[in-house]
């Protein structure tokens, strides 16, 4: 099975998530920029979701996740839950 080490940031907002990905692709810092504005549980630890599976996310996510290039900023990504930046630390496939 596939896995990725994933971070992401969540907000209600697209403008603001293309605010924040002006930001992040100026240099600012990830972590504290999913601490200061995400809306997922995972903005305490820096935005960091740790490994995921394939199926595991909501489909528009998971989708972005197994197929994007790793280490580049993707986003906005609309979902149920809001807008999404995310990106792929790396992937893995399984070795079972």
């Amino acid at each position: 099975m596939q896995t990725a080490i994933v971070r992401h940031i969540l907000v209600k907002d697209k403008d603001l998530a293309e605010q924040l990905k002006k930001k992040l692709q100026n240099g600012a810092d990830f972590a504290k920029i999913a601490k200061q504005y995400s809306t997922c549980n995972s903005a305490k630890r820096g935005g960091e979701l740790g490994e995921v599976k394939k199926g595991q996310l909501v489909p528009v996510i998971d989708k972005v996740v197994f197929t994007a290039a790793e280490r580049v900023l993707q986003g906005p990504i609309k979902s149920q839950f809001g807008y999404h930046l995310l990106e792929v630390k790396f992937r893995m496939g399984s070795l079972r």
